[in-house]
């Protein structure tokens, strides 16, 4: 049976901590049902948690890994290492020193990611987003949009595969209006889960 482990922040998270469902309740959840229901036996394992940054992230990372050895790996995670960045009145070149440091993190975590000893893992590298909806994410943008392409590197870098979102997730918000994709401007409704975990799913049925 493959096992699969998603790694991130709340998005991740969403709610699995303090539920009973280990899965919590978006789109690591809604993804194990898309499988199941397609007849793929996968054991799932849920890692997000509600505030991790990717230095926090790769401070737990290593027990996670030898406990599960999962075959397929999903990473979520920047959001609040941006929301770092932009809310701790840091400089321009405070924040660029940040960013530098979030990139030798995260080709840190591609390389422990990719080391397995008897197979080739499957790494799944999300693009962090955020939305415009309160304004005052609109100056997060740019920043994101920075990470987004040393993400994009790292994935080509190391056989990841990289999954862009803020793209698609702009066009379905502009189609069905902000509050239908979004709670906040960073976490996302039950609709947003589910164009993420469709996208998910149809990579890696793609890859049966």
């Amino acid at each position: 049976m493959p096992r699969l482990l998603c790694l991130g922040d709340s998005i991740t998270d969403c709610g699995r901590l303090f539920s009973a469902d280990p899965s919590g309740n978006g789109y690591v959840k809604i993804l194990s049902g898309l499988l199941h229901n397609a007849g793929y036996d996968f054991s799932m394992e849920n890692r997000g948690i509600d505030g991790f940054t990717l230095e926090r992230l790769l401070q737990n990372m290593d027990s996670w890994l030898e406990a599960s050895d999962p075959d397929i790996v999903t990473v979520l995670i920047g959001i609040n290492d941006v929301g770092i960045m932009m809310n701790t009145r840091r400089s321009s070149a405070q924040q660029q020193d940040l960013m530098n440091k979030f990139v030798t993190r995260y080709e840190l975590l591609a390389k422990k990611l990719s080391c397995t000893n008897s197979r080739k893992r499957t790494l799944y590298f999300l693009e962090p987003f955020v939305f415009p909806w309160p304004r005052c994410y609109a100056s997060w943008a740019p920043l994101l949009s920075q990470m987004s392409v040393h993400i994009k590197k790292i994935s080509q870098d190391h056989g990841a595969v990289f999954l862009p979102l803020q793209n698609d997730l702009d066009q379905e918000a502009a189609r069905s209006g902000p509050a239908s994709i979004t709670s906040d401007g960073i976490h996302l409704t039950p609709q947003g889960h589910q164009i993420l975990a469709d996208k998910l799913y149809k990579l890696i049925i793609s890859e049966r």
